[in-house]
C-alpha cells in the first residue's frame, strides 16, 4: 500500500498590476488607503486587525484582514500572519487596528502584541514599517511617529 499525503497549494493573484501599486511615503498615506478600504458599518462597533502588503519600494501589494473581535478586543494569530506575509512574498509590512471607542492610544497589550510581530518578522528579513490605530472618525495613532515601534 502506497503512502498518501495531502497536497499543499500556495497562491497569490493579483488583481491590480504592479505599476500601478500606490506607494507608501508616510503614516498618513497608510492611513488613508486603510480608512478607505475599512468597513464604515463596523469601524465603531467591532476591532478588526489588518496588514498592509508591501513590496521592497513600500508599493502595496494588498490589505489583509487577518481577524475580526468584538467590541474591545480582537485575536491575532502569528502563524495566520505570517503565511499571508510569505504566500504574498511581501517584505514589508504596517499593521493596523481599530479603536470602536475612538480612543487613539495604544494599549500595553497593543505594544506587546507589535514587540512580538516585529520580532517574529526579522527572523524572515521582513520589515514592521508601522502600526497604526484607526478610530472611527478617521483619525489614527502611528507607533512609529510616536517612536514606540
Amino acid at each position: 500500500m502506497k503512502n498518501k499525503v495531502n497536497e499543499i497549494q500556495i497562491s497569490y493573484k493579483e488583481r491590480v498590476p504592479a505599476p500601478f501599486w500606490q506607494k507608501i511615503n508616510s503614516s498618513q498615506d497608510a492611513s488613508e488607503i486603510l480608512f478607505e478600504h475599512w468597513n464604515k458599518n463596523t469601524i465603531g462597533v467591532q476591532e478588526s486587525f489588518k496588514v498592509l502588503l508591501l513590496n521592497n519600494s513600500n508599493k502595496v501589494k494588498g490589505i489583509y484582514e487577518l481577524s475580526r473581535g468584538g467590541i474591545t478586543a480582537t485575536m491575532i494569530d502569528l502563524r495566520i500572519l505570517f503565511a499571508v506575509v510569505l504566500k504574498t512574498l511581501s517584505v514589508a509590512i504596517i499593521l493596523t487596528h481599530n479603536h470602536p471607542s475612538g480612543k487613539l492610544e495604544a494599549s500595553k497589550a497593543d505594544i506587546q502584541l507589535t514587540n512580538k510581530i516585529k520580532n517574529a518578522a526579522a527572523l524572515f528579513d521582513i520589515k514592521v514599517l508601522d502600526h497604526l490605530i484607526i478610530v472611527p472618525n478617521g483619525e489614527y495613532y502611528s507607533f512609529a511617529d510616536n517612536s514606540i515601534l
